[in-house]
């Protein structure tokens, strides 16, 4: 995730308005990631040129390793009905395995409101019905875009254009994005630089909503304020959400049960590995 409070500069948990270089989406130690406002929400048509310039290209995961930290965004109980997309870097994502409960997962790797490509971000995150045919729509086709070619900074002003336009939308009803997996690696507090972090947290669409709104107050310089529900704003108003984080006795059984899945991930790849705990 990335983030971007609407409270100012804190992104992914927040940001300022830019929602910063990661997803809120993914948070600091107990925090909420990403959070970074990005300012601007003018649609440009993109040029031929630049939508044909060179862009970074996304290292592929092992399936069976992404297909896992896909699903651990999810509590346990419920990873047996979801639906699992993997990412072909050369392509977008594909749906690797049909689900029953509406619920689809998959690992971001490309953020559209950073207007950057990068190889190192990686959150894995899940949405219930009413947030897979939004959000997660336009994180499945800005990986397609991505793929094609797209500039990054395009890619923003295309997704800005089509929220303007209605072809994109906030989802008409309550509903949440789980992002309970151990760790994550996007945009964090206290700085906003790209990081691996362990805040496992849940979204609850939160459209138009600000921090002014719910009386609260994210200081990502003071990780206990981040324990309390806060708004993140992904890159517009439409893309905003609110912010839990998981309590501690609840992370630690997290980081317990997933422990073989946290050595893994950092096995494949030592930007994956938390500082504090090495493979």
């Amino acid at each position: 995730m990335n983030w971007e409070s609407s409270a100012g500069p804190l992104r992914p948990g927040q940001r300022s308005e830019r929602r910063g270089t990661g997803p809120a989406i993914r948070i600091a130690a107990c925090l909420v990631a990403a959070l970074v406002a990005i300012a601007g929400t003018g649609a440009i048509a993109p040029s031929p040129s630049s939508a044909r310039a060179p862009v970074t290209p996304l290292s592929p995961m092992p399936s069976e390793l992404e297909a896992r930290f896909a699903l651990s965004a999810l509590p346990m109980k419920l990873r047996g009905g979801a639906s699992v997309y993997l990412l072909d870097p050369k392509s977008g994502y594909r749906r690797a395995r049909a689900g029953t409960s509406g619920i689809e997962c998959l690992v971001q790797r490309t953020a559209w409101e950073m207007a950057e490509y990068r190889d190192d971000v990686y959150y894995a995150l899940c949405y219930d019905s009413a947030g897979s045919g939004t959000y997660l729509k336009v994180i499945r086709e800005a990986a397609r875009m991505r793929a094609e070619g797209v500039d990054a900074r395009d890619l923003r002003s295309r997704v800005l254009a089509r929220y303007a336009r209605g072809t994109y939308r906030a989802p008409a009803r309550a509903g949440l994005s789980y992002m309970v997996a151990p760790i994550m690696r996007t945009v964090g507090p206290p700085d906003m630089k790209i990081r691996t972090m362990s805040m496992p947290h849940l979204m609850f669409y939160a459209p138009g909503v600000t921090n002014a709104d719910i009386a609260a107050a994210p200081d990502f310089a003071d990780p206990a304020s981040l324990m309390n529900p806060f708004i993140d704003r992904q890159g517009n108003p439409e893309q905003s959400y609110m912010i839990q984080m998981v309590g501690k006795a609840e992370k630690d059984r997290i980081m317990a049960e997933e422990a073989s899945l946290v050595n893994a991930l950092c096995t494949y790849r030592d930007i994956l590995c938390l500082h504090d705990i090495r493979h």
